[in-house]
């Protein structure tokens, strides 16, 4: 119908906001948020005076823009309860129990109790979001802790058209002493207690530490630690090598039957064991296998050596055992360095007293250690790591730049604890080489607005940050303190982000579910990538990722595994003894420790990884179809006089393809990717995987399905692996029949292809190189009416030949 509009796209509901089309609702939207490098950020803080407000930004409040400039500016009213003295006495034993309750309006902070002290100290700090000055009076009671009710001691009142502006990189306020006063107004004769008092920003130093009053409200005294921002670093790992070369004069319990002896290892929770010695039965057993374990400074964890007498199946029987420090191995920097020396140890046995200081005898073992600094020790995953560097300072690289990554927020979160009446009490966690970050728990919103920035060294462009989203399973819960639940998580790899340029999005948070694929909700996050050293980041395109021991002395793929494992293991065993913990299960999260596992859904989007590699080699075979079609007689035409240059000036040739190839890039660059990449749904084939594929991919190992289930899945995997195995088959048929040619396994074809070889080496010889290509292309690219539907003879030739196909069971 003329002039009729065109039809409206279908649309879908986003998770609690407007209708998106079906192929937004899991992509980028790009944002521009009134960052403070272009905004300059103003003092409106409701209680605060017009004057006042004036003064902060004449003193200096966009200093904020030169170090948090990828965040909005958030105002806090910060209190620093500093110590008290001189307290009175409020019971009749003279004793008392102070404490200090910090209000404003209806937000209120407490310090801890101090028993019995007329002189407290605290150090503690207060943070009051500027949405919550409710009041234009900040109180500060100090009060004594009694069974039958608080009894109040003093107080202390400030306004807050007086409170100072401060804003970094100013000095610290120093704390001064007020006297206490009643609720009148009257100064007490005794009491003092030392404060400051300021507002700030986020950008303060005492922002970390602080303990923010929404927090303070909604979390119990145990629980408050864990919603504070802290910044954590991974312990330096370090690859230890030994080698279990042999054994001396071991002494069996049982002479009566031969020896089999092997060497048991452990290094914390790491065991590793020999196979028994050879030869059979010998006390002087010879080993000469080589382990690597993980090993983390401070090294406070010895290597146990173990040599014992394998008597029965699942028994076994000390002989001897020593307990080595990590001191006693060598530490080794590269691989240039002298080979590493075997040494022998004395073994302790059993019924020997460990206070003897000497042995008159004592059975002997060869072992040569050495602590490896020249690798990366790997935690990640090499397709998405954040650090390659090695573990030895002196091998490390200097950095090439910066990365700043900036926290604004997030909408659109799923409520994670509906049960116990609350929404979601979200924070995030990013890591990048060794440093972690975790930024504060917003308690019960599901619009968090966190505003946090911070910055890491980059030392390799092709690396990977990585932003999680969590749910704080410490606060609200009325079963107490549960495990924390993943809401989502972002990958960013920084060499496909321009240097120096700002990248504000929203980032769909993905998370798979046994029972599909659920949307969670949405992060805001500010990236930039800033480089200081062009020459350097430009020539580490051409050098390895991984350091050179890596390559000199390479890991098995199976052992770098179980390494990664150990890795990881020790990674998150050291972060959750932290102050507060960073959760295991975060860390595991973060570093992705059951990637290694089968699933099922990955498997089809690896195979489709694959199969759209061959679209460029099948979309230029398609082209030479319809050339040699000659379906477009002039293109066909031009192609033949473009062969015929290239075969007259042959030295032509490798200078085309190359200028081809730089202009196909200079025509792609109009079509570059504007946005950071993403999770891909389609990619991940999440959208549309069957529930009973993500039922076996969320199952436990060993599996702990039903038996008739697990059979199911196992004849499942028997098909897909038939087809596996037939195509693996057809592959090795093609290669048997090309070895064939040359094997005489069939004489007549042999016969055949050698006495052709013949003939076609005397053409080329005789005939110019020219001649030779300009009838090949004339005959490659011929008319179809000259042309057969029939097979072509070499075709014909090369599929009679024989394979070890009829040779198998």
């Amino acid at each position: 119908m003329k002039g009729a509009m065109p039809p409206r796209p279908f649309m879908v509901p986003g998770p609690g906001g407007p209708m998106l089309p079906p192929q937004q609702q899991f992509g980028l939207v790009e944002t521009r948020p009134p960052l403070a490098a272009v905004l300059r950020p103003r003092f409106n803080i409701p209680g605060l005076h017009p004057s006042a407000a004036a003064a902060a930004a004449a003193s200096g409040a966009g200093k904020i823009a030169s170090t948090y400039d990828l965040v909005e500016p958030m105002r806090f009213l910060y209190v620093h309860v500093v110590k008290a003295r001189d307290l009175p006495a409020v019971s009749a034993t003279g004793a008392i129990d102070p404490f200090v309750e910090v209000k404003l309006g209806n937000f209120k902070g407490t310090t801890a109790v101090k028993a019995a002290s007329h002189n407290p100290s605290w150090q503690q700090i207060f943070a009051f979001s500027a949405t919550h000055l409710q009041s234009h009076l900040l109180e500060v009671f100090l009060k004594a802790k009694d069974l039958a009710g608080d009894d109040l001691v003093g107080r202390v009142v400030f306004d807050l058209a007086e409170v100072p502006v401060r804003v970094p990189p100013d000095s610290p306020l120093a704390p001064q002493w007020y006297r206490l006063e009643t609720k009148r107004g009257d100064k007490l004769p005794h009491g003092e207690i030392m404060l400051s008092v300021w507002l700030g920003t986020q950008a303060d130093e005492a922002f970390p530490d602080a303990w923010h009053s929404d927090a303070h409200a909604a979390a119990g005294p145990a629980a408050v630690a864990s919603t504070r921002a802290k910044v954590y670093f991974s312990p330096k790992l370090v690859y230890l090598h030994v080698a279990a070369i042999g054994a001396q004069d071991l002494i069996p319990h049982d002479t009566s039957r031969p020896m089999s002896a092997c060497v048991k290892l452990q290094l914390a929770g790491q065991v590793r064991r020999t196979r028994p010695g050879a030869p059979p039965g010998t006390p002087n057993p010879i080993w000469n296998e080589e382990f690597m374990f993980v090993a983390s400074e401070p090294f406070d964890e010895p290597l146990v050596v173990t040599v014992e007498d394998r008597v029965a199946p699942g028994r076994d029987e000390m002989l001897g055992r020593i307990v080595l420090p990590l001191a006693a191995a060598m530490p080794r920097h590269d691989h240039f360095g002298k080979p590493v020396e075997p040494r022998w140890y004395s073994l302790m046995r059993p019924s020997d007293d460990p206070e003897r200081k000497e042995v008159k005898f004592a059975s002997k073992i060869q072992i040569r250690m050495s602590l490896d600094f020249g690798y990366h020790v790997l935690d990640e995953s090499t397709y998405y790591s954040s650090d390659l560097q090695p573990s030895s300072k002196p091998a490390r690289k200097p950095s090439i730049g910066m990365l700043e990554l900036g926290v604004l927020g997030a909408r659109n979160l799923i409520p994670m604890k509906p049960k116990d009446g609350r929404t979601t009490d979200a924070y995030c966690v990013a890591k990048y080489g060794p440093k972690w970050v975790h930024t504060r728990t917003i308690l019960d919103k599901l619009n968090p607005q966190w505003n946090e920035q911070y910055t890491w060294e980059v030392f390799d462009p092709c690396t990977v940050i990585t932003v999680v989203v969590f749910d704080n399973g410490q606060i609200g819960s009325k079963n107490g303190g549960g495990p924390d639940q993943r809401i989502g998580k972002v990958r960013i790899r920084l060499s496909t982000l321009e240097t120096d340029r700002v990248y504000t999005h929203f980032y769909p948070l993905l998370v798979l579910h046994p029972s599909g694929l659920k949307k969670t909700g949405e992060l805001h996050l500010a990236v930039r990538f800033t480089c200081t050293a062009w020459v350097n980041m430009m020539a580490l395109y051409g050098r390895p990722m991984l350091p050179k021991m890596h390559y000199t002395q390479p890991i098995p793929v199976m052992q770098l595994d179980y390494l990664r494992h150990q890795a990881m293991q020790i990674v998150a065993a050291r972060l959750s003894r932290a102050e507060p913990p960073l959760r295991r299960e975060v860390v595991e999260y973060m570093l992705d420790v059951d990637s290694h596992m089968f699933s099922l859904r990955r498997s089809k989007a690896n195979f489709h990884r694959i199969t759209s590699l061959f679209f460029g080699f099948l979309a230029m075979l398609k082209w030479y179809d319809g050339i040699r079609s000659w379906r477009n007689p002039i293109t066909t035409m031009l192609v033949h006089m473009l062969f015929l240059i290239l075969i007259c000036y042959p030295e032509l040739i490798l200078p085309t393809i190359f200028l081809y190839m730089f202009m196909i890039g200079l025509w792609n660059y109009r079509y570059r990717p504007r946005h950071p990449s993403h999770m891909d749904t389609k990619l991940s084939h999440a959208e549309l995987t069957h529930p009973d594929e993500l039922d076996e991919e969320f199952d436990t190992f060993p599996s702990s399905r039903p038996p008739e289930i697990v059979r199911m899945r196992y004849d499942r995997l028997r098909s897909v692996g038939g087809r596996v195995q037939t195509v693996v088959g057809d592959l090795a048929t093609q290669g048997e029949r090309a070895h064939a040619l040359l094997s005489w396994r069939d004489p007549r074809a042999t016969a055949i292809f050698i006495f052709l070889s013949l003939v076609v080496a005397i053409v080329l010889y005789v005939t110019p190189f020219q001649v030779l290509m300009v009838i090949a292309m004339l005959y490659l690219l011929r008319h179809p009416r000259f042309r057969s539907r029939m097979p072509s003879v070499p075709f014909n030739f090369y599929r009679r030949l024989p394979a070890k196909s009829d040779m198998l069971l």
